[in-house]
C-alpha cells in the first residue's frame, strides 16, 4: 500500500487554526496545467487565494484537491488547485503556516489508476401504478372532512 501524503491534512489542521484564531488564511499555489485558477491574477506561476469562510463558496479540501468558488473582480469562478501544487498556507495577519516543497507538479503526475469496477450504482425505476381494485383503503381515524380552500391555519397544541 502505497504512503499516504501527510500534506493535506496538514493543511486543514492550519486552515482550521487560522480560523480558529480569526486570522484569514491564505495559500500559494504553483500553477500548472492541472491548476484551475484566473490566470490574469498569477504572477510568476504562482499565485496567493484568500480561502477564508467569506472569500470563498463551497471550500471543499480533499486528499487530492482544494476546490472552490470565489470572486474575481465581481466574476464568479470555480477554481481547482491539486494538492501538490500547494506552496504554503499561512495567516495573512502574522505570517504564521507552513510552507511546503513543491518539486513534483500535479500535471507531471502519472493519472491515478482506476478503481476497480464495482457493481453497478442502483438507478431510478418506474413503479407501475396499481389500479383501484388493488389499492387498500385504510380508513383513518379523522372524523372531521378536511376543510377545502380558505387561509392556511397554524394550530398550537399544549
Amino acid at each position: 500500500m502505497p504512503d499516504i501524503s501527510t500534506k493535506p491534512y496538514l493543511l486543514r489542521a492550519i486552515y482550521e487554526w487560522c480560523t480558529d484564531s480569526g486570522y484569514t488564511p491564505y495559500l500559494a499555489v504553483k500553477v500548472d496545467a492541472a491548476t484551475t485558477v484566473p490566470m490574469e491574477y498569477v504572477k510568476k506561476g504562482e499565485i496567493i487565494l484568500n480561502i477564508s469562510y467569506g472569500a470563498t463558496s463551497g471550500l471543499k479540501m480533499d486528499n487530492d484537491a482544494i476546490t472552490f468558488r470565489a470572486r474575481f473582480n465581481g466574476v464568479s469562478r470555480e477554481l481547482y488547485i491539486p494538492v501538490h501544487n500547494v506552496l504554503a498556507i499561512y495567516a495573512n495577519e502574522n505570517g504564521q503556516g507552513m510552507a511546503f516543497d513543491v518539486t513534483t507538479m500535479a500535471a507531471d503526475l502519472p493519472p491515478p489508476a482506476p478503481e476497480p469496477a464495482a457493481s453497478p450504482a442502483p438507478g431510478l425505476a418506474a413503479v407501475p401504478a396499481k389500479t383501484a381494485s388493488e389499492v387498500s383503503h385504510v380508513p383513518d381515524d379523522d372524523d372531521e372532512p378536511p376543510k377545502k380552500g380558505g387561509r392556511p391555519t397554524l394550530t398550537r397544541i399544549k
